[in-house]
C-alpha cells in the first residue's frame, strides 16, 4: 500500500509517495519553498536523502521553481517527459492561454509577475514520453503522459487509485470553482483525452497540483456529458 502525503507548498501541492521506502516526490513548487518542504519531511519523520526520486509532472514555474534546491539535498533522479525537459534545463517558463475568461484574466496576470521571476535550471535524469513504473522506487504505480495543459505533461496512477494529476484537472480558487477543467491548457481536448486515459488506468481519487482531492467520477461525468451533449 502506497501513503499518498500532501503537502501545501505556497499555492501548489507537493506530493510524498511512501510504499516499501520513502520512495517518490511528486513535483517541486515555486522558487524559495524548499525550506518548507523539508521541515514537513522532518514532521513525517523522512530525510531528504531518502526520497529516491522527483517526478515532475510538467516544467511550469509553480512546479519546479524550487526542484534544483530540492534535487542538491536529496541526490534524487529527476523525471520528466521529453517535451518538458528543454525548457526545464534553461530554466524557461511559460503560461498557456486560458480556458475561460477568468483563465485569460488570471493568465495574463500572472505572466505580468513571472516577467520577472527566475528559478534555477535543472537537467532530468531521465526523460521519457511513455508509461514507466515506480516498482524501482518501491511505489505501486505508473507515470503515465497526460497532455493537455501542457504537451509534455505527466500524471502518476497508483495500484490504489489515487492519480497525482498536476494541472490536468484543478478543483479550488483562485484558479477555477469546483472540479474540472484547469484554467490553462495548450489542448482543451487533449486534456478530456488524458482525462480518459487516467479513468482506463484505474484513477478513483484526483489529487490536483491546485486544490482539494476529489473523485474521479466527477472527471467521468463531465466526458459522459460532452459525448451525449447534454
Amino acid at each position: 500500500m502506497t501513503a499518498v502525503h500532501a503537502i501545501r507548498l505556497g499555492h501548489t501541492n507537493v506530493f510524498l509517495l511512501r510504499g516499501e521506502g520513502p520512495g517518490v516526490l511528486v513535483d517541486a513548487s515555486t522558487p524559495g519553498t524548499e525550506g518548507k518542504f523539508f521541515k514537513a519531511l522532518k514532521r513525517l519523520g523522512v530525510t531528504p536523502t531518502e526520497v529516491r526520486c522527483i517526478v515532475v509532472t510538467h516544467g511550469h514555474l509553480d512546479h519546479v521553481g524550487s526542484l534544483k534546491a530540492i534535487q542538491k539535498a536529496t541526490g534524487a533522479p529527476v523525471v520528466m517527459h521529453k517535451l518538458e525537459a528543454a525548457a526545464v534545463a534553461r530554466g524557461e517558463h511559460s503560461i498557456p492561454p486560458g480556458t475561460s475568461a477568468w483563465g485569460k484574466v488570471l493568465g495574463g496576470l500572472f505572466r505580468m509577475a513571472q516577467r520577472s521571476s527566475r528559478y534555477e535550471a535543472v537537467k532530468a535524469k531521465m526523460t521519457i514520453d511513455a508509461a514507466m513504473s515506480l516498482g524501482p522506487f518501491g511505489i505501486a504505480g505508473r507515470v503515465i503522459p497526460t497532455p493537455g495543459h501542457t504537451r509534455g505533461s505527466l500524471s502518476v496512477v497508483l495500484e490504489s487509485g489515487e492519480a497525482l494529476v498536476g494541472d490536468l484537472a484543478m478543483n479550488g480558487l483562485p484558479m477555477r470553482i469546483g472540479p474540472g477543467m484547469p484554467t490553462f491548457a495548450e489542448d482543451v481536448n487533449a486534456v478530456y483525452a488524458s482525462w480518459e486515459k487516467i479513468l482506463l488506468a484505474g484513477a478513483k481519487t484526483i489529487y490536483p497540483a491546485h486544490g482539494k482531492p476529489f473523485g474521479a467520477e466527477r472527471l467521468k461525468k463531465v466526458l459522459d456529458q460532452r459525448r451525449t451533449g447534454t
